[in-house]
């Protein structure tokens, strides 16, 4: 089948990857290339990236709504039409074009999560499971119907990164399973329930700062649903402090207010008051400052008792 691929961050490569090895990938679309924060370098996209390095035509339009997008995709006159993590809206001349039409690979189990950060969701909610979903591109923001999904239970020890690795080669395999469906004639399609959609919007600066009020459970499942990106924090003396990981210590501290330092456990770190019990800070990152563990917190004096974050 001949496939155009549309997709831009590291999560879309192994779909890429998958594709290629059983059908014909006729071209990549992936977003424009920005300057890299540290010194102003151009940084490639990591689906440009292996565009370059297997030899297929890479393009990069602005925007995928003008004449000239759509008499490219009109010359390379693809059968379908992949999408996984592109990260612009697909018109609907586009959507209509491709004889099998255009799918979606989408990291959640839909319709729950719906959005730009389904992943990190799914953790902050403290979800048991979550997965990947193949689905039809429509126009309303992944609203289409469902063709397959993938499934993988959320362990206590996941991090956004995890989480994201084990997605994208979930997702990468049940593409292949779509694909080939697709092509055989054989796909079944699911309408999603509108009363069991959720929403997950791209995740603002004053949206990662820890309320410490919070049970044990929702301020470990946020910190670690935020690791490491865009990353959890608080603020101690008027500056940030990034909390990259906790555990739970299921110690109920009587005395203090949420988010006071209360205690100090060597070997692991300080020790957090919240609702319903208490947190160990076991990696931080102060301002200005490296990553540290949280028993070098404790020796290097970043943190004192009775201090309160917030």
């Amino acid at each position: 089948m001949r496939i155009l691929f549309m997709g831009t961050p590291e999560f879309a490569v192994p779909s890429l990857d998958k594709l290629r090895e059983k059908h014909e990938i006729i071209g990549i679309f992936t977003k424009v290339d920005k300057p890299n924060t540290r010194g102003g370098k151009i940084k490639y996209t990591p689906v440009k990236e292996y565009g370059i390095n297997n030899n297929i035509p890479v393009f990069q339009p602005n925007s995928l709504k003008t004449d000239e997008t759509f008499e490219i995709i009109k010359e390379l006159n693809p059968d379908l039409i992949v999408v996984v993590a592109y990260g612009k809206i697909i018109p609907n001349n586009i959507i209509d074009f491709p004889k099998y039409g255009i799918i979606n690979v989408h990291s959640s189990l839909l319709p729950k999560f719906r959005g730009a950060a389904p992943i990190n969701a799914a953790i902050i909610a403290g979800e048991k499971e979550t997965g990947v979903t193949i689905m039809d591109i429509a126009e309303e923001l992944d609203a289409g119907d469902i063709i397959l999904k993938g499934v993988t239970p959320i362990y206590e020890e996941d991090t956004f990164l995890t989480l994201h690795d084990r997605l994208k080669e979930i997702g990468a395999q049940k593409l292949i399973e779509a694909v080939d469906q697709i092509e055989k004639g054989t796909a079944k399609r699911e309408a999603q329930n509108p009363a069991e959609v959720t929403f997950v919007k791209p995740y603002k600066k004053s949206d990662c700062i820890i309320d410490w009020s919070k049970t044990e459970e929702e301020v470990f499942d946020f910190i670690r649903g935020m690791n490491p990106f865009p990353t959890a924090y608080t603020h101690h003396n008027d500056k940030i402090l990034k909390i990259y990981a906790v555990e739970k210590n299921k110690r109920v501290y009587e005395n203090g207010v949420f988010g006071e330092i209360v205690d100090s456990i060597k070997g692991k770190g300080f020790v957090v008051k919240v609702k319903n019990g208490s947190i160990i800070l076991t990696n931080i990152k102060p301002e200005n400052k490296k990553n540290i563990s949280g028993n070098d917190s404790i020796n290097g004096n970043i943190l004192k008792m009775g201090e309160v974050l917030k």
